[in-house]
């Protein structure tokens, strides 16, 4: 339930832990990916076209990794972000139906190397998903896309989930202690495991 409540819960449950972190989002994270972001999330009258979209997405997290992200790592920091490199595959590749070898080509380029150690997937019907989103007011470019978008893009998060270690799912149609719970369970679990 609610990724800001969640990533909230994660940053008090690190913060508990005292471990040093940064909180950040994707896209955005910087000022410059910022503006990429309102520029992706602006409802507008222009078709965008997908390739147009993949890049802008590559060209906002190639400012956040490089002047945010891998700076903090560099200085011994966890990094908290919301959302990544899977939501591209997900929302792009699984939502737009861009090809995932064109999604895999533009990662290798800006990435290098760089993947997250741990995913956690809040997960629910992508009815309760699209009912929250109206609850929270106007909606985005992206969240005024048909039903079919979004179960399109939750099949493909499960699907990469699925035999990855890296990946947490967390059901997030249940109750917000359970939730947040599950989600504080899973960051001690992290931070033990590098004990």
């Amino acid at each position: 339930m609610g990724k800001s409540t969640q990533i909230r819960t994660a940053a008090e449950t690190l913060e508990s832990l005292g471990v040093d972190f940064v909180v950040t989002r994707e896209p955005g994270g910087t000022p410059m990916a910022e503006a990429i972001r309102e520029l992706l999330l602006a409802p507008r009258d222009e078709p965008v076209n997908d390739l147009t979209e993949l890049l802008l997405m590559f060209a906002a997290r190639a400012q956040h990794l490089y002047t945010y992200i891998l700076p903090a790592l560099e200085r011994g920091q966890w990094v908290l972000c919301d959302r990544f490199t899977d939501a591209t595959f997900a929302y792009q590749g699984g939502g737009r139906g861009v090809p995932r070898e064109r999604i895999e080509l533009l990662e290798s380029f800006v990435q290098g190397e760089i993947r997250p150690d741990h995913i956690i997937l809040l997960d629910a019907p992508v009815e309760i998903g699209m009912s929250r989103a109206r609850q929270r007011g106007e909606l985005d470019r992206f969240e005024q896309e048909a039903i079919s978008f979004f179960q399109r893009i939750r099949d493909t998060y499960l699907e990469r989930a699925d035999g990855d270690s890296r990946y947490s799912i967390v059901d997030a149609s249940a109750s917000l202690g359970q939730v947040s719970a599950r989600v504080k369970n899973l960051m001690c679990k992290f931070h033990a495991d590098l004990l």
